[in-house]
């Protein structure tokens, strides 16, 4: 019998989850992190669910690595004028980087979670695949791509092949109190969504500077570099004959570039910090399909391994808003090939 940690919210997903290893005849321990903030329902809807489940129940206290590994590099993404997805630093270095590391050193054989995607190990190759869950809505693969042979070999995520209806209905039928609970749709650190708001807080010292065109006119003065992001159009505070949008924004000169809607799109976009996991290395151009944000339908691109360290993508036709600082992921039909941070 394996026995297994499973990483639980407070939500249905990994309620499911856990559901779903015990009936497969997993020996099930639940946990719950405190992270930068614990709210007390999730941790109550979860001791419930696993007093149902007949499982441990335990709280983890990773409030120090989290501010470490996911709100700082959050904040200093911003600062340099980029746009994080701290949820893929998480996923990353505490779910199935401290946690699995937890769960090996106490005798646990893994780290469940509910994840929509799923793990494969390919005999020919020697290699754990990471797959697009079947639920096209709910798929997280692209939140993953950034795990490591050793983490995928030790997870798994059995909501993989299911739907969110399918979850729901499981989570009804076994009686569990989280079973229509409303999904959570902001950054766990940020639950008001205004992400300026929390940097100033954290950070403070982002001072106006200028909105400049193209040619380096000067159009009038933003409030701060931390307020804007790639393809940004509202809340500009400015009147332009034609939309203008957030094209560039330079923290050394504290300015940011507004353009017109085609100066956005681009054809050619390359990674760096690159993480494969279907393969070592892409030693010559890969026809692939490539996403640029989560919720970006992946388009079809020509993909080369331009060093050790870079990917880059070229797609059949120009993508709006590559925006640095989020992830470029790439995919040879619902297998993960890789990915990297855009530049």
């Amino acid at each position: 019998m394996k026995k297994i940690l499973a990483a639980m919210s407070g939500g249905v997903d990994s309620a499911v989850a856990a559901l779903l290893m015990k009936e497969a005849g997993a020996d099930v321990t639940g946990v719950t992190l405190a992270l930068n903030r614990t709210v007390s329902d999730d941790i109550n809807d979860t001791r419930r669910v696993c007093a149902r489940l007949k499982i441990p129940f335990y709280v983890f206290n990773f409030k120090e690595a989290f501010q470490r590994e996911v709100v700082d590099r959050f904040i200093d993404t911003y600062k340099q004028g980029r746009t994080p997805n701290p949820c893929i630093d998480c996923n990353k270095h505490i779910k199935f980087g401290l946690l699995l590391q937890r769960a090996k050193e106490t005798g646990f054989e893994g780290v469940v979670t509910g994840h929509y995607a799923r793990v494969e190990f390919d005999a020919p190759s020697g290699r754990w695949l990471l797959k697009a869950g079947r639920d096209g809505e709910k798929d997280q693969s692209y939140m993953l791509y950034a795990l490591s042979q050793e983490q995928l070999s030790h997870s798994q995520f059995p909501l993989g092949g299911l739907t969110k209806t399918e979850v729901r209905a499981l989570a009804e039928e076994n009686g569990l109190i989280n079973a229509h609970k409303r999904d959570s749709q902001d950054i766990c650190f940020v639950p008001d969504g205004d992400y300026a708001a929390f940097i100033q807080r954290e950070a403070g010292g982002f001072p106006p500077g200028d909105f400049v065109g193209l040619k380096g006119e000067v159009y009038g003065t933003h409030k701060g570099i931390i307020h804007y992001t790639i393809g940004q159009r509202k809340g500009l505070g400015l009147s332009f004959p034609e939309p203008m949008y957030v094209t560039r924004i330079d923290p050394a000169e504290n300015t940011v570039t507004l353009a017109p809607q085609e100066a956005l799109f681009a054809k050619t976009v390359t990674a760096r910090g690159i993480n494969l996991i279907a393969c070592e290395s892409l030693p010559s151009p890969i026809r692939a399909r490539v996403k640029l944000r989560y919720r970006h339908v992946p388009q079809p691109a020509w993909v080369e391994q331009t060093g050790p360290d870079t990917l880059t993508a070229v797609f059949d036709a120009p993508q709006r808003a590559p925006t640095p600082g989020q992830a470029m992921v790439v995919y040879d039909g619902d297998t993960v090939i890789g990915g990297g941070v855009i530049e």
